[in-house]
């Protein structure tokens, strides 16, 4: 049972069910943990138009799957991994790509640099390394790119804690956090 129910759609206030009815045109459904932020409206507009925004920005669907599983597996998310195993596998990941990304690592140099910069990003709090800032423009990761992980590690914390603290009901086929 969640800590925090999820608002009920036909119950929802007007800006909510707004929200909700573009979900379920985007990805067919309003999954649980969107049903629970929206107990705060705004964070739901705030979280959907920075997912909207980020887009548009230099990561590929791919390699923003790759790092949702990353930062998911670190922030220990079982509902975000579930969800974004679902996603992963949409984005052209096969589960062992996604097992290896859930690892730290991808066969793919620049996808294995974006993952790795992401889990050092986290582990370090944004304080990484000259070492590895270099390391990570050196295999493709311009400063743009650093930006945008950095915004999309923000972006898969918000979801992460909110499922920490919410304790939805998974929605999605369910993965197990450990490896």
């Amino acid at each position: 049972m969640p800590r925090i129910s999820p608002v009920i759609a036909a119950q929802a206030e007007t800006s909510v069910a707004t929200m909700f009815a573009q979900l379920k045109a985007k990805i067919g459904k309003v999954p649980n943990v969107f049903a629970t932020i929206a107990n705060s409206p705004a964070t739901l507009a705030a979280y959907l138009l920075f997912s909207t925004t980020l887009q548009r920005g230099q990561l590929t669907a791919r390699q923003r799957e790759l790092l949702a599983l990353a930062i998911s597996q670190a922030n220990e998310c079982q509902y975000c991994l579930s969800a974004h195993s679902v996603a992963g596998k949409m984005a052209g990941l096969t589960p062992d790509q996604i097992r290896e990304v859930r690892a730290g690592k991808s066969d793919n140099p620049l996808e294995n640099a974006i993952v790795t910069f992401a889990i050092q990003a986290i582990q370090q709090r944004g304080r990484v390394s000259d070492e590895e800032l270099n390391a990570a423009r050196v295999a493709g990761v311009d400063d743009g790119l650093m930006i945008e992980i950095i915004a999309t590690i923000a972006l898969m914390t918000v979801t992460n804690y909110v499922n920490r603290l919410a304790d939805p009901e998974i929605d999605f086929p369910v993965v197990q956090t450990q490896l």
